[in-house]
């Protein structure tokens, strides 16, 4: 199987509503898991016959900006190496085509880039911390 036909295959599970893939061929064999996530929360009594509020634990505001999303399943790198400067930060101007990161898949070093013009207002994800494919990285306004 080609690093390409592997990238795909990546990107195919990551996108699938599956929560574990297993492939074999010969002389190796590839297991896709994805993390399972859990979402906690409290429900308070209803205040109308209508209405019911919903508390989530964790739950954040919600994004003002243009998302730029992990282009695959990897290990996100926010610096060209250890202990050098993050690409980018908030505060800072970022131009189409700027690299924002880095996503290792497979000891395959993938810079990621902003697809838009603007302000970084966030980021979504830490240094060394797994992604997934289209996960937000960062926010752009």
């Amino acid at each position: 199987m080609e690093v390409k036909e592997m990238l795909d295959l990546i990107k195919a599970v990551s996108s699938a509503n599956i929560e574990e893939f297993k492939y074999e061929e010969d002389d190796y064999k590839i297991v896709i898991k994805k993390p399972q996530v859990t979402v906690t929360g409290t429900v308070a009594a209803p205040v109308a016959a209508a209405q019911v509020m919903v508390e989530t634990e964790g739950a954040e505001p919600a994004i003002d900006g243009k998302e730029v999303v992990a282009p695959l399943v990897g290990t996100f790198y926010a610096a060209p190496s250890e202990g050098a400067e993050p690409f980018v930060q908030v505060g800072d101007t970022v131009k189409k085509g700027q690299t924002i990161g880095i996503v290792e898949a497979m000891k395959l070093m993938n810079e990621v880039e902003s697809e838009y013009d603007g302000v970084v207002t966030a980021i979504l994800v830490e240094n060394e911390q797994m992604v997934e494919y289209g996960q937000p990285l960062i926010v752009v306004k």
